[in-house]
């Protein structure tokens, strides 16, 4: 017997009955043969840590655009802090932390530089439309590996590309919004515990809010304190969903309701507060103008980026902005539309 297929017989006596087990994933697009090591799952995490797009992570925007500050969180943290508390809530629940944490890793890969804002301009300009979460999974299934994707398993996936709420339900009724497994619940369910809390908190070391303008009916349920807060929704997802013997996985009518309110107050006072927007109009002028200037200069795009067809540049064109970095994006920008100091030596 296999390491790999120890780790299978194991799950099979230890995970709760909802879990995905590793050995009855549904597979890959291609077939492979299976590692004698690692699970399907472990594979998925490890090929999503070693790529590209999960190294740019780290200079892409979580909400403040290209933050100079030490300690504001990127989106390399983002996924990081997301995977860390979706894996706390696995644990518990005795479902499949390897899953549960690839998914994680991989959810956001196809955000563009400076965030939202990004997201905005190429769902605008691209005639196709533009979701950072169907590029995220364009980025698993095709972008990756120059043309190849990492041929990632369904489950892994599914989740990936089912990950996102922008204003809706945390945990959609709609069934093709909903995952497939309940370890990508659990993701979707810590993507929210995340970003609502360090959002605050990044919000509120720029100055763009005080802590003494989140409101009372928030902080007096979930608490003031940004390791509270997370405690505090962890725990409660944790309880409800055993406690609803894992009917579903969510959070109680008082905390959903702090979570949501929560959730408002960080879009009216921060991601759509005047100081964010002024800084966002500045990086989709950036954006457009590359888009337009790559639309008409279609040799100038990376080679790294495998076309699937000659004649589409505006998916080539969609792919490279949307790949690349804050840094990345203001560097080509001034080099194309900004005059060059001369060198006298």
């Amino acid at each position: 017997m296999t390491i790999r297929e120890q780790t299978e017989e194991i799950e099979t006596k230890i995970l709760h009955p909802k879990a995905c087990l590793s050995s009855m994933s549904k597979g890959r697009v291609r077939q492979e043969k299976a590692d004698d090591i690692r699970t399907c799952f472990q594979r998925d995490r490890d090929r999503i840590i070693h790529s590209k797009a999960f190294r740019r992570l780290k200079h892409k925007t979580q909400v403040f655009l290209a933050p100079r500050g030490d300690h504001y969180r990127t989106r390399l943290t983002h996924v990081l802090e997301v995977s860390q508390i979706a894996r706390t809530i696995a644990r518990a629940l005795r479902l499949n932390e390897d899953l549960v944490e690839a998914i994680a890793l991989g959810h956001d890969l196809g955000h563009t530089p400076f965030g939202h804002a990004g997201e905005v301009v190429l769902r605008d300009i691209h005639p196709g439309g533009f979701d950072h979460y169907k590029q995220s999974l364009r980025v698993v299934d095709f972008l990756e590996r120059n043309g190849r994707g990492l041929n990632l398993t369904y489950e892994v996936r599914d989740g990936i590309v089912k990950h996102s709420k922008g204003k809706g339900l945390i945990i959609s009724d709609n069934i093709k919004e909903k995952p497939a497994t309940f370890e990508g619940l659990v993701v979707r369910m810590a993507d929210i515990i995340a970003y609502a809390n360090h959002d605050l908190d990044d919000a509120i070391r720029a100055g763009v809010i005080k802590r003494s303008d989140v409101p009372r009916e928030i902080t007096k349920i979930i608490g003031e304190a940004y390791a509270k807060r997370i405690d505090t929704m962890v725990r409660d997802t944790i309880k409800i969903t055993i406690a609803a013997d894992y009917a579903n996985v969510g959070m109680s009518e008082e905390v959903s309701e702090a979570v949501y309110k929560l959730r408002d107050f960080l879009f009216e006072k921060v991601y759509e507060s005047d100081v964010i927007k002024a800084e966002f109009s500045k990086a989709e002028g950036i954006l457009k103008a590359l888009y337009e200037y790559y639309l008409g200069h279609i040799d100038e795009v990376s080679q790294e980026i495998a076309p699937e067809g000659k004649n589409d540049k505006h998916r080539i064109v969609c792919d490279f902005i949307a790949g690349m970095t804050d840094s990345f994006a203001l560097m080509t920008y001034e080099k194309l539309f900004l005059p060059q100091q001369w060198t006298v030596i």
